[in-house]
């Protein structure tokens, strides 16, 4: 059996999130019935992020076991011949038996897409939160500024979330202003459940003057989900690249694994 590593974009808008269930539709389910038609046998993938349903995925990181002999750089020659124009694989590589697209993450950067103009869009409705309401950019770069560190974003997270600890270290925040788009940049170590959605809620609700530019700072000294905005809609939000370090690729035994993602 070879160790197969694919990177995967999809479009989320149709499923019910990343992961495999019973009561809707989901990227996995899909990838994993085209490998196993391509491989001549039921395939499980396993993937770096665990998406919700409406998100989207420039940069999936999915591996999986397979005995089948297509060479590896073929697999996205020969499932995106299978796949729904919603879903394409990038890349294929072979990776050591032991590495671990979930637990052997070195790293995410997620973006989130705010269209702040008086009228939707048709073409950029299913990848942008639509704020009709005029938000003052100002406050919320001031916020951003004060999230890039080693912080406790128990405030972060959403009811539901499994982390055995929620301290994460963020590498970097950025907001940028294009026109009517606002497009928020963050990468980090891991992320909490819904952290990402509910810090571009609270980024909303700041540029609308509810809270002010210390929101981020507060919450992470009283860890209360309260003192944080909504949790912004899943259209805005995209994984954008899943990093590993390259030890994961030549000895993945010697590397921490991250399981409290």
């Amino acid at each position: 059996m070879r160790r197969i590593l694919l990177r995967v974009e999809y479009d989320g808008t149709a499923y019910a999130g990343w992961q495999r269930q019973i009561n809707g539709l989901a990227v996995q389910q899909v990838l994993e019935e085209a490998l196993g038609r391509a491989c001549g046998h039921p395939v499980t993938v396993t993937g770096a992020s665990r998406t919700d349903a409406g998100v989207h995925a420039l940069d999936q990181a999915v591996h999986f076991d397979t005995d089948c002999s297509i060479p590896p750089d073929k697999y996205p020659f020969v499932l995106n011949n299978m796949l729904p124009p919603d879903i394409r694989v990038q890349s294929g590589r072979e990776v050591p038996a032991d590495f671990h697209a979930r637990f052997l993450s070195a790293g995410k950067t997620y973006t989130y897409r705010i269209l702040n103009r008086r009228h939707g869009s048709a073409l950029m409705r299913n990848t942008h939160f639509h704020v009709p309401v005029p938000l003052n950019p100002a406050p919320m770069q001031e916020a951003v500024a004060t999230l890039p560190g080693t912080h406790d974003f128990a405030a972060f997270q959403a009811a539901g979330g499994t982390a055995k600890t929620t301290v994460r270290t963020l590498h970097s925040a950025v907001l940028e202003c294009r026109g009517p788009e606002m497009i928020f940049t963050v990468s980090g170590n891991a992320f909490l459940y819904n952290m990402v959605r509910i810090t571009a809620g609270t980024l909303v609700e700041i540029g609308l003057g509810k809270r002010g530019p210390d929101a981020f700072s507060r919450a992470f000294e009283s860890r209360n989900r309260l003192d944080l905005g909504f949790t912004a809609p899943p259209c805005g939000l995209e994984l954008t690249e899943v990093r590993y370090a390259p030890e994961a690729f030549v000895n993945p035994s010697a590397l921490r694994w991250h399981q409290e993602e």
